[in-house]
C-alpha cells in the first residue's frame, strides 16, 4: 500500500515538474520574442564619432534586431558609406531592406555603389522620386516600391508614408518593447509633425527620435519650442544629428540630460 502511495506521489510530482518546464520554456520563448533588442547603427553623418568611420556632410544608418535588416538612406558618397560599413564589421550582405527617406543627394547619393554590391534588396522611395531616379535603381536589379501613404515594411517597421508639401520625406518608425524608435533623414516636414503622424498611426508611446532635425537655420526661441513640444508629446530620449544644427543639438542636451543619446558616425544605439 505505501509503495502504491508513494508511485503515485512520484508520478504527481513529475507531472508537475513537467508542467512547470513547459511553462518555463514557453515564458522564455515569449520574453525572448518581445523583448529582443534593437540595434541601430549610424553609418554616414557630419557629427564625428568613431576616429575609424570617415566623417562627411549626409545621413544613413543600419536597424538590426526586426525580421529584415534595414539600411535606411545612403550618405552622400558610396565609397564613404561602405569605408564607415566596413570599419564597423557590417557585411553590405546582411541588408534585406533599403529605405531613402527623401531625394536630396546628402542622402541617396551612396545607393548606386552600394547596390552595385548588393542589388537583392527592396528599395523604398518616396512615389514622388524622379522617374529617372528610379528607373536607374531598378537597372541594378533592385526591386523598388514607391510609398504614398504609411505603410508596414515588415514586421514591426513602418513608414509614415510621403509627407512634406516641398520636400515630400518619409520617416521610419520601429516597434522596441519600449515604444517607437522614429528615424528622420532631415525632416523636412517638421520633426513636431513627424512625431505627431507617428503617434496617430501607432498610437504608442515614442521611445526615441534619431536623425536630422532640420534645426541649423532656426533661432534659439524656435528651437525652445520645438523642445518643448516634444517634451510634452512624451519623447524620453534624442539622438539628433546631421542637419540639426551644434546648437539645437546642444539645447537637446540641456533638456534631456541623461536621456541625450550621442548619434555621431559610428554610434551603436541599443534599444529594447
Amino acid at each position: 500500500m505505501r509503495k502504491g502511495k508513494t508511485q503515485d506521489r512520484h508520478r504527481v510530482l513529475f507531472v508537475i515538474m513537467l508542467v512547470c518546464v513547459v511553462c518555463v520554456n514557453l515564458h522564455s520563448g515569449f520574453v525572448d520574442a518581445s523583448a529582443r533588442s534593437v540595434t541601430i547603427t549610424v553609418l554616414y553623418n557630419n557629427v564625428s564619432g568613431r576616429a575609424e568611420c570617415i566623417t562627411d556632410w549626409g545621413f544613413a544608418c543600419l536597424v538590426e534586431g526586426k525580421e529584415r535588416t534595414l539600411l535606411f538612406d545612403t550618405g552622400d558618397n558610396g565609397r564613404i558609406l561602405l569605408h564607415n560599413m566596413k570599419c564597423l564589421n557590417i557585411d553590405p550582405a546582411c541588408i534585406d531592406v533599403v529605405v531613402l527617406s527623401h531625394i536630396h543627394h546628402d542622402h541617396t547619393g551612396g545607393v548606386s555603389e552600394f547596390l552595385a554590391r548588393k542589388n537583392d534588396v527592396v528599395v523604398y522611395v518616396p512615389a514622388s522620386f524622379p522617374l529617372q531616379f528610379k528607373q536607374a535603381l531598378r537597372r541594378t536589379g533592385a526591386t523598388v516600391e514607391e510609398v504614398s501613404t504609411a505603410r508596414q515594411l515588415c514586421g514591426g517597421v513602418y513608414t509614415t508614408g510621403e509627407m512634406g508639401t516641398g520636400i515630400s520625406e518619409q520617416a521610419l518608425i520601429v516597434e522596441t518593447a519600449e515604444g517607437m524608435a522614429i528615424i528622420t533623414g532631415c525632416a523636412h516636414p517638421g520633426i513636431v509633425n513627424i512625431v505627431s503622424t507617428a503617434k496617430k498611426h501607432h498610437h504608442d508611446d515614442v521611445y526615441m527620435v534619431v536623425g536630422g532635425f532640420h534645426l541649423s537655420q532656426m533661432s534659439h526661441g524656435e528651437v525652445r519650442n520645438i523642445v518643448s513640444r516634444l517634451q510634452r508629446a512624451g519623447v524620453r530620449k534624442v539622438a539628433p544629428s546631421h542637419c540639426t544644427g551644434a546648437h539645437a543639438r546642444n539645447l537637446f542636451r540641456d533638456a534631456w540630460r541623461e536621456n541625450f543619446i550621442e548619434g555621431g558616425v559610428g554610434a551603436r544605439i541599443v534599444m529594447p
